[in-house]
C-alpha cells in the first residue's frame, strides 16, 4: 500500500541498522578520534561521524572559502568542515569556553592545517554574530544552545551570501522533538526553529535523518 502524505513510517530494525551502516561509513583520520576523545573526556557531545561527512559534502559543495561555526567544542565539526573548504578558506568559529577552543586548535594543527584557516572568538553566540560582516559566509553552522535557535537562526541569514547555507545539529532533541509528552523549553524552542524555517519564504530547506537530526536550508537569491 503506497504510504500517505506526511505520515510517519514505522522505524524497523532494518532501517536503524542502515543509519548505522551509514554513520560507520565514514573514516575518520587520527586528528579527528583525537578531537572526539578530548570532547568525551569533557562531558561533550560531539557530531556524528555521518553529520560530520554531511557538513563536509555542504561545504564542498558550496564551494566555501568563509564559513562561521556556533560552537567549537573540540573541534570536531570544525574538521569537517575544513576538510569541505577550499584550501584558502577561514573558518570562524565561537565559543564561550576558551579551553575546548585550545582542543580544537591542536586538532587542527594535528590535521594538518595551518594556523590561519581557523579564526576562534572566544564569547556568548549572540554577543559574537553581530559583530560579523553581513553576507560574508557562505556556511553558517549552529552547534550552541538551544534556546537562542531562533536568534541565531536571523544573525545567521544576515550572515550568509544569496545561495548559502545555513545547518542547525541535535534538532532531533533525541527523539524529543516529535515525542507528545510535555517537554522542556529547549525541544519548544526548536519546534518553533523547525516551523521557522519549513515555513519561510526565504529559505529553502530540508531535514536531513543523520546523527541528531541536521537542518540544512538554502538563503534563495
Amino acid at each position: 500500500m503506497r504510504q500517505l502524505r506526511g505520515q510517519e513510517r514505522v522505524i524497523t530494525a532494518n532501517r536503524q541498522t542502515s543509519w548505522a551502516f551509514a554513520d560507520a561509513f565514514v573514516a575518520e583520520d587520527e586528528a579527528l578520534h583525537w578531537a572526539r576523545d578530548r570532547a568525551r573526556e569533557a562531558g561533550l557531545r560531539s557530531v556524528s561521524p555521518g553529520t560530520g561527512a554531511a557538513l563536509r559534502l555542504l561545504a564542498a559543495t558550496t564551494d566555501a572559502k568563509a564559513v562561521a561555526e556556533i560552537g567549537t567544542g573540540t573541534g570536531v565539526s570544525g574538521l569537517y568542515l575544513l576538510h569541505g573548504m577550499r584550501p584558502d578558506g577561514v573558518l570562524t568559529t565561537v565559543d564561550p569556553e576558551p579551553e575546548r577552543q585550545q582542543f580544537a586548535r591542536e586538532a587542527f594543527r594535528a590535521a594538518g592545517y595551518a594556523a590561519n584557516r581557523a579564526r576562534f572568538i572566544p564569547g556568548r553566540a549572540l554577543d559574537v554574530l553581530p559583530r560579523l560582516a553581513d553576507g560574508g559566509y557562505d556556511l553558517v553552522f549552529c552547534d550552541g544552545d538551544r534556546l537562542e535557535s531562533l536568534d541565531c537562526l536571523a544573525e545567521s541569514l544576515r550572515l550568509l551570501r544569496p545561495g548559502g547555507l545555513v545547518c542547525f545539529e541535535g534538532v532531533f532533541a533525541d527523539g524529543r522533538t516529535v515525542d507528545s509528552a510535555a517537554q522542556p523549553a529547549e525541544v519548544l524552542r526548536l519546534r518553533e526553529l523547525l516551523r521557522a524555517v519549513r515555513e519561510s519564504q526565504e529559505l529553502m530547506s530540508a531535514l536531513l535523518p543523520v546523527g541528531d537530526g541536521l537542518l540544512c536550508a538554502v538563503r534563495r537569491g
